[in-house]
């Protein structure tokens, strides 16, 4: 897809549902009793991939476009499925669920598109083979396809070297089968949205300091779940608004949960215009609209626990610290370089074509802002956040801007780039 400048960008915008909240209400449904409500769930192809997986271990789930409904069968009600399960693009379902197939009586297959054989999975198999769990990878090299034999699992106090709430949530959705206390320690602390929703479910979970601890669970019950909108989506529209010059964006009803929203933090350090409004807790998790307007930024340092609560965001905040005035150190995120691809790479690369001042380290990097940039040939690498953090700076750039696997967005943001050009038409 091809991209040019905008003036401005002005108006009112809802951003799709949380990806995280949306998969894991899919997935805590299944295993519930009783009927699980979900509204404004994300209709991008990673969730879409979630149901697919339950639907074919017997649980009906009926996705009418604005709400979902999953009749769940409660934590032994699922079957075994004739097939491969397919987690296509998304490294939470293959990893979350595999902490709940750990314990089913039957053995199960899962894998996914060629990005996801390729992304690390020995960061769940070690902690699920420590509970007593039977999961192998059936090439060898650590990756998807994974064969996982149900076994009777056992407790656990897990050390987590990385903070990533992927693992953390393996870890607990096995420990609900365990038979005592499942423990798992990071060194920061990661999204917390399972641990808020196991609690929704009727959960024995509590946390201190970066352990979260769970009791084994007889039953969880099916819920409501109103999602809010996604940070890591509304990232984009923050960052376009905070750009583009005599630009004023309302965001509305996003997610700002603290493990997540690290971005609104780094935002205010760089100097930008941005208010919340009508905070709220309706969805279970803190919420509010986020006003943003055209702002002069400057740079910072990005590193040590802030960085769990931003890793999705960093690619879109590195685009932002290209026109900032000063340096801007990335550090302590080596995680970029094992998402849909190396972010770090990527974007590296990417800004360089079009003339920042960029430069690639061992966990980050530093981008020394002012450059003018101009417009090129981008390769997205199909990850769809690389994708639309180089729509936003098409916005800026001169001349066109080309954007290779542009419809890669579909994977967490299929309409992003309509609502994007409806700002920029406003």
């Amino acid at each position: 897809m091809k991209f040019y400048p905008c003036r401005r960008l002005k108006g009112q915008i809802t951003i799709p549902g949380d990806k995280s909240i949306s998969h894991r209400a899919v997935m805590f449904g299944s295993i519930a009793r009783g009927t699980t409500e979900i509204h404004h769930f994300l209709q991008g192809a990673d969730c879409l991939s979630t149901i697919s997986c339950f639907r074919q271990m017997g649980i009906q789930i009926e996705n009418n476009g604005s709400s979902v409904l999953v009749h769940g069968k409660g934590l032994r009600g699922l079957m075994p499925p004739e097939n491969i399960l397919d987690c296509g693009n998304s490294g939470t379902t293959i990893r979350l669920i595999s902490g709940i197939l750990a314990a089913q009586p039957f053995t199960s297959t899962l894998t996914g598109d060629a990005s996801i054989q390729k992304r690390p999975m020995k960061r769940i198999i070690a902690p699920l083979s420590q509970m007593g769990a039977q999961i192998r990878s059936l090439h060898d090299n650590g990756c998807a396809p994974l064969e996982i034999i149900g076994s009777k699992l056992h407790a656990a106090h897990y050390l987590s070297p990385v903070a990533s709430a992927q693992v953390k949530s393996a870890v607990l959705l096995a420990g609900l089968y365990g038979d005592g206390e499942t423990r798992v320690t990071e060194p920061y602390v990661s999204r917390n949205h399972t641990e808020l929703m196991l609690g929704r479910f009727g959960a024995d979970i509590r946390t201190k300091d970066t352990t979260a601890i769970l009791l084994p669970a007889k039953e969880l019950y099916g819920q409501k779940i109103l999602v809010p909108g996604d940070i890591s989506s509304a990232a984009f529209f923050i960052a376009a608004g905070l750009l583009v010059p005599n630009s004023e964006i309302l965001i509305q009803n996003v997610g700002v949960n603290p493990t997540r929203s690290g971005i609104l933090k780094v935002c205010r350090d760089m100097g930008a215009d941005l208010t919340l409004l009508n905070e709220n807790l309706e969805s279970g998790e803190p919420a509010a609209d986020i006003l943003v307007k055209s702002s002069s930024l400057h740079g910072t340092v990005i590193q040590g626990a802030l960085i769990p609560t931003l890793i999705d965001e960093l690619p879109v905040i590195a685009a932002m610290a290209c026109f900032a005035e000063g340096q801007t150190i990335i550090r302590d995120a080596a995680e970029l370089k094992i998402k849909e691809s190396n972010r770090i790479e990527t974007m590296v690369r990417n800004l360089s074509a079009m003339g920042a001042d960029v430069e690639e380290t061992e966990d980050g990097m530093i981008i020394r802002g002012g450059k003018h940039l101009h417009g090129a040939l981008i390769d997205s690498r199909a990850d769809h956040r690389i994708a639309m953090t180089f729509a936003v700076i098409s916005c800026l750039a001169d001349g066109e801007t080309e954007i290779a696997d542009a419809e890669c967005v579909q994977i967490s943001y299929p309409g992003f780039y309509e609502d994007l050009r409806r700002l920029a038409t406003m």
